[in-house]
């Protein structure tokens, strides 16, 4: 289990080249392109989501992961949270597993009371491109996602557009994840501090 603490920002897309050619530039790599295909679950009353949490399955290049996450607090585009996350064998879900590793009394207990009646809710399908940025003593994952959330109610398929930039603080000072997000904003116009996790924005389109 860790905290994540991410700084989330809204990418127009006409800024996602001139974002990508920064990142470039500040750290000599092309940047890695990652399909993800990801599957939140719920159940019909949306139980997780009442408990403010999250439950996914995201299937990557290497193989499939499942991820619980506690919504927890987000300012200002800077996102912390509790995120206990595993693989798994294939494309189904491995409950016991994620309990044991769950050490958030009332985060378990949800996830158990929800167990017996999850549903496949919507999708999150996106290209991510991944940098690693070393500055100020810090390690940061840079990521731009691309794509779509994707629902289907009552056989309506909807779908809402991805574009954010995520700077996931790996190890040092979370001022250098603020001081990268300026630095970055000085060069890419338009860009705006995100409180909406792609999970909420599911939830949303979803709801209508």
């Amino acid at each position: 289990m860790g905290m994540e603490r991410e700084i989330k920002l809204a990418l127009p897309a006409g800024q996602v080249q001139a974002a990508t050619q920064w990142f470039v530039a500040r750290t000599g790599e092309q940047g890695r392109p990652v399909e993800l295909v990801n599957i939140y679950f719920d159940t019909p009353q949306l139980a997780l989501a009442g408990s403010k949490s999250a439950l996914r399955l995201r299937q990557t290049p290497d193989g499939w992961l499942q991820t619980f996450k506690t919504v927890g607090e987000a300012k200002d585009g800077l996102h912390s949270r509790h995120e206990w996350e595993m693989p798994v064998a294939g494309a189904k879900l491995e409950i016991d597993a994620l309990l044991r590793a769950c050490d958030e009394p009332s985060a378990a207990a949800a996830l158990r009371d929800a167990a017996p009646t999850l549903i496949d809710l919507f999708r999150t399908n996106f290209t991510r491109t991944l940098w690693h940025v070393e500055t100020d003593g810090a390690e940061i994952e840079a990521a731009i996602d691309q794509g779509d959330v994707l629902a289907e109610v009552d056989g309506d398929k909807r779908r809402a557009p991805i574009s954010e930039v995520e700077l996931e603080l790996k190890s040092g000072d979370e001022a250098a994840l603020h001081a990268l997000a300026v630095e970055l904003g000085k060069r890419v116009s338009g860009l705006a501090p995100d409180n909406v996790s792609k999970a909420q924005r599911g939830y949303r389109l979803r709801s209508g």
